[in-house]
Parts: structure tokens; sequence; C-alpha cells
């Protein structure tokens, strides 16, 4: 059903990049083989930017991207899971305890895949001008592919810092050399105008085979993140409002209980709002979460399929983030499995359990936006603006504590648990709810970073003040040390 489409270019300046048209997800990123036709012939019809669209969605599947980098670097690098077997790997061991040195794989990975996810969003960009097409199905494609380009930048500035702003199709190695590092302001400036055209251009949803594209509420919930990571609080919040105002219309809603969020059957509803497709059986498009969560000696204890790799392990400090009768707990992680007639204290990962078809290859897709972060960020926009004792903020904020099962907390609670008296003790409130209720979707050290708290959280794991951003990888100096250079510290 999906088939591979590989298409190579190079281009220097630290921007390797694959064009690799590689179908992803599910049924609507069917692909038709084209490797063998010149890139520049191809462009001709809309089925053919159809299928360069498909490419930019596969992006999002590879290794540097959904696949196993941006649940490394979101949940791995923070104090919610860690490394407890080295034999889980070298590489992810050192981004856990703040070693990793610009010859890691980890960074190169990340580098590499999202400048790939990149090129083929910029195909569909530029190519997409001279087709003869249905105008609104042009300017959907063309939404989608700045949504996506939007999303790698956003990753990449925020795990980088300065990064090369590419913005055109790369046809040749050489020109790749005339692209340093753009400052993180301005890559921000893209991001945005790249968003707010997704924004005017896209659906609030699909239906049939078109499921899981990105939708104008992706665009929006994105663009309020984005202003909320630079700051900017008032647009943060307008922009996070509007998103919140679909609820009337059903758009986007908290599910009844927190259980029916996940799990394969529950894929692509109300609550989520992007989400990475993936397809067990379906020559390589399946996820590995399943098998990458499970703990190493484990056989077929926690995965029936597959080996156990023992990545991305709960720590106790994250087990004993949840308060007593929190109903999130027993769906995100479990403390112990039975293996034959013993029961082993391991904590795991089982937001993404199933069954996978072989190893590495279940059918869980990967949400990167939910209508529950939404209601976080806007409760912490709110605040940001300036404290209101048990103001809307505080509504927000305990929609999602309700659905919990937990009690609300309040301005002058007498449970002192339950108080938030200040507006410092309301951002540490929605710190830890935005900590328990998207623990293990990659959030965690984004937002440690974003609100300058990682270094008073981390300090004690071995973090210092530089590591808020990755190393540049040292490949990508090598190939243009003129343009290219390395972040502070890391040299």
């Amino acid at each position: 059903m999906m088939v591979m489409r590989n298409i190579k270019t190079l281009f220097a300046a630290g921007v390797i990049v694959l064009l690799s048209a590689s179908s992803c997800n599910k049924d609507f990123l069917e692909l038709a083989p084209v490797s063998q036709q010149n890139g520049s012939n191809f462009y001709k019809t809309s089925e053919d930017i159809k299928n360069a669209l498909s490419a930019a969605y596969g992006g999002l599947q590879y290794g540097g991207l959904y696949y196993s980098s941006m649940h490394i670097i979101g949940d791995l690098r923070s104090d919610n899971t860690e490394i407890t077997n080295p034999n889980a790997g070298a590489d992810q061991q050192a981004v856990d305890n703040f070693t990793n040195l610009p010859t890691n794989s980890i960074s190169s990975t990340t580098w590499a895949g999202h400048y790939q996810a990149i090129q083929s969003a910029n195909i569909v960009i530029e190519k997409i001008e001279a087709v003869s097409m249905d105008a609104t199905l042009k300017a959907r494609y063309t939404g989608e592919a700045k949504f996506l380009r939007a999303l790698m930048y956003f990753n990449l500035v925020r795990i980088f810092g300065d990064v090369p702003l590419v913005t055109k199709v790369i046809n040749n190695p050489e020109e790749g050399y005339d692209y340093g590092r753009e400052t993180v302001a301005n890559v921000y400036v893209q991001i945005t105008a790249d968003l707010t055209a997704a924004e005017a251009s896209l659906p609030f949803e699909y239906t049939g085979a078109d499921i899981g594209r990105a939708t104008k509420g992706a665009a929006m919930s994105l663009l309020g993140k984005v202003y909320l990571t630079q700051k900017n609080w008032s647009l943060a919040a307008s922009k996070l409002k509007e998103v919140i105002d679909q609820t009337a219309s059903n758009k986007y809603l908290l599910l009844p209980t927190y259980a029916g969020v996940f799990g394969v059957a529950n894929e692509n509803n109300r609550e989520s709002i992007f989400e990475v497709q993936f397809k067990r059986a379906a020559t390589g498009e399946g996820s590995p979460f399943t098998n990458q969560f499970a703990p190493i000696g484990s056989g077929t204890a926690v995965v029936s399929i597959g080996n156990p790799l023992g990545q991305n392990i709960p720590t106790a400090n994250m087990n004993s983030a949840y308060e007593a009768n929190d109903a999130r707990k027993a769906v995100s992680l479990r403390t112990s499995y039975v293996l034959g007639a013993n029961t082993v204290n391991h904590n795991y990962v089982v937001k993404y359990a199933g069954t996978p078809a072989a190893n590495l290859d279940s059918d869980n897709n990967w949400i990167v936006l939910r209508y529950a972060d939404v209601l976080l960020m806007y409760a912490e926009a709110l605040n940001e603006q300036g404290y209101v004792a048990d103001g809307p903020a505080f509504i927000y904020l305990n929609q999602i504590r309700t659905r919990a099962g937990l009690p609300i907390k309040t301005s002058n609670n007498a449970n002192a648990a339950l108080r938030v008296a200040d507006q410092a003790a309301f951002k540490l409130a929605v710190e830890q709810e935005r900590r328990v209720e998207l623990a293990f979707e990659g959030h965690r050290w984004f937002d440690l970073v974003r609100t300058d708290r990682a270094l008073t959280v981390l300090g004690a794991n071995g973090m210092q003040a530089h590591h808020t951003v990755f190393p540049i990888p040292q490949t990508q100096i090598d190939i243009n040390p003129g343009k290219i250079t390395q972040n502070p510290d890391y040299n």
C-alpha cells in the first residue's frame, strides 16, 4: 500500500538533504513511485504535488524527528525519563546526563532529518506555483507545506538556537555553502509568517482518507506556542483563545477520560490537534515506541513481539510527581512487570503500549499538539499578563485537573497543597500540571527551557547554563567552517 520514493541531492552548509519523498502515515499518504523521473520535469500536475506533499509528511517519521529524536530531547534530556541500562545507547545516555558532545549522533540525526523534511516542504511550496490546479486545493497544499516547514524550524530553533534558514529548494551542493546560521529572531519571523499563511488556507477538519493532515487549528495552536515561547503573552493568549473558542462547535474538546486520548483505537480524536501518523506492517511505516520504551531484560512481559530497548525510562522523580488518585498515572507508566513467576520493579512508559507486527513496527501515532496542551498554555499566558485570584486562568488549569480526577486549586484553599496564592505559585502549578498531563509526549525539556527553569530543576543532574541548546553537529562545522560555528562552551 505504501511505496517508497527517494530523490537524492546534497547541500552543504550543514544542511545535507536527502530529497526523500518516502511515504508515511496512513491512507492519505499513498504514493506512486517516481524515483526515475527528473525533478525539474516532474511537478506538473496536482497529483504530482500531492505526492511531493506526502514526502514532507513522510519526513515526520525520520529518526531525527518523531521516530526517536524528539522524545530523546523532549523527555530524556529532562527529569521525566532516563537511561537506566547503558546497553540502551551511549549517545542517548550522554544526552540524559549532559555529556553529549558535537560528535554525538543525536545532534547530527536531528539536524539532518529536519533539513531533509524542510527540503521536501520547500519543494511543494516552490513547485506548486507553476502547476495549473484548483485554486483552493493549491492554497491548501501550500498551507500544509508551510505548517510542516514551520514545525521543523520551531523544533530546530529550540534545539540548536541560530540555524540556517532555507526557504528555497537547494538543487546542488554548492548552493548550500551560502547558508550560515540565521538568528533565532529571524527564524521566528519565518515561522510566524508560515503559520499565519497556513492558518488562512487550511480547513479545521478533514474526512475520510485525509484525516491526519495539518489543519487550521494545528496552525493556530502551534502559533500560540510560538508566541508563548517568545514570551509574547498577549499574542499567545489571543491565538490560543481562538482555538479554545472552537469548542463551541465541537472541533476540539477534552475527552471525558484521559485513557480515551491514547491507544491505537483512539487516534486522531477530538482532543488531538496534530499527530504524526504511523501504520504497522506497511513497509517501514510503523512506530518504534512500544519496543523502545520496554525495559531491557523484560522478555515478552511488556512487549510481546520484538526487542525491549530500555529507552525513555520514567525516573523515580517522575513517578512521585503524580498526586494520589491521579487517573493519568496508570495510563502513562507502570512501576513493575511480572516475568515468569517473579515481579520485577522497573518503571516504564505504557502510553504507547501496543502489539507490534514486528520489531519496531507498531501502529501508535505520536501526538504533537492536543487540546489539553492549549488549555494549559492559555492559563500560563493569562497568568503572565497578571495574576488574578481565582480568575480565568484557574478555570483552564482546573479543567485539566478535574478530568484527571483531582480536586481544583484555588487562591486561598485551606489545603496548602491546593493553594495558589500568587503569580509565582501559579507558574509552578502550570509547570506541574503540564508535566503530568503531557508526560512522555516530548514537552518537558522544552517547557523547562522556555520558562527559564531548566537550570534550577536540572542543575543537580549535571546541567550547566550552555546546555539550554544542543551542540551543532561537528560534521556540519567541518563541511562549512566559514559559515557554521559552534554554540558557546561546546568547543
